[in-house]
């Protein structure tokens, strides 16, 4: 993964921030983490633009980058939901790419897991930081892990950190597989097709069709900075080939929902004049085999 990549990490984190001062009738994720694992410059934007401040800067993403605002808000907030039903059955909790995300820090029922997050070193140990500030110290059931995704073994990494693979576990994979390569999202999935039975698997993916530029869906200004001026995102499916590419590493698919079903589910609740970016899609997958 890119340096680009490791300073998009606290991004979706500050979005999750700033929805934090609207009224909680109007927040698609209620995160009361999310400021304190920000930089101290984004902490303090999140922390004081108000409501107002969150509807203008809300309007102002719209307009640049049509989706962008509530894709985030929903795939978060559609992850938190799935983590929260199967947290009962699930053993461990394992994100890949966990950035500035609050999810493990939070009270139950995540707490209750033992929880590995990898990341690059860089955001690792400003979130070791950030933690440390707020908690006085990394809590014990948490494992903050710096790993480079490309070049380093996930399975030796955190087996050298106490992970065991016989535990049911729920994996996050947010926000990450477009910034590897294709060899580097093989070799996640390598690692993932030897998981215990019964574990799940939240991933969300941005589509071929877009970084091929064979279809852009209202989003030229994204594709020209992330795909035609530097390269960042680089790996992208075709979303009906989805369930047969995972089921190839022993994994079914549950839900596949798309933008629309977000927007209906999470954002038509609250009134808001938000769209969910149709570009990117999440995914809940079973461990089968």
């Amino acid at each position: 993964m890119t340096r680009e990549a490791a300073r998009t990490g606290a991004g979706p984190t500050a979005l999750v921030a700033i929805e934090h001062n609207l009224p909680p009738a109007e927040r698609i994720v209620d995160d009361a983490l999310a400021a304190a694992f920000l930089p101290p410059v984004a902490r303090v934007l999140a922390e004081r633009c108000g409501a107002g401040g969150a509807r203008w800067l809300m309007r102002a993403t719209e307009r640049k980058h049509p989706g962008l605002w509530g894709g985030v808000l929903c795939r978060k907030r559609y992850i938190d939901e799935a983590l929260h039903a199967s947290s009962p059955q699930m053993e461990a909790l394992v994100n890949l790419g966990a950035g500035f995300d609050t999810r493990a820090f939070r009270p139950r029922p995540a707490a209750a897991l033992p929880a590995w997050e990898l990341d690059q070193a860089a955001n690792i140990e400003a979130k070791r930081r950030r933690a440390v500030a707020r908690f006085g110290k990394v809590p014990a059931h948490v494992q903050l892990v710096a790993i480079d995704f490309e070049h380093e073994s996930i399975a030796a990494v955190l087996a050298a950190r106490g992970y065991g693979r016989a535990r049911r576990t729920f994996f996050i994979w947010e926000g990450v597989t477009q910034y590897l390569d294709e060899a580097g999202v093989r070799a996640t999935l390598d690692f993932l097709a030897t998981a215990a039975p019964g574990s799940r698997l939240a991933l969300t993916y941005v589509l071929k069709d877009f970084l091929a530029a064979r279809e852009l869906y209202g989003a030229a200004a994204m594709h020209r900075r992330f795909v035609a001026r530097q390269s960042v995102w680089r790996f992208g499916l075709d979303p009906q080939a989805l369930p047969s590419f995972l089921a190839s590493y022993g994994w079914r698919v549950l839900e596949h929902p798309e933008a629309v079903a977000l927007e209906r589910r999470f954002i038509a609740p609250t009134g808001r004049a938000l769209t969910c970016m149709p570009l990117e899609r999440c995914v809940l997958a079973q461990r089968v085999t």
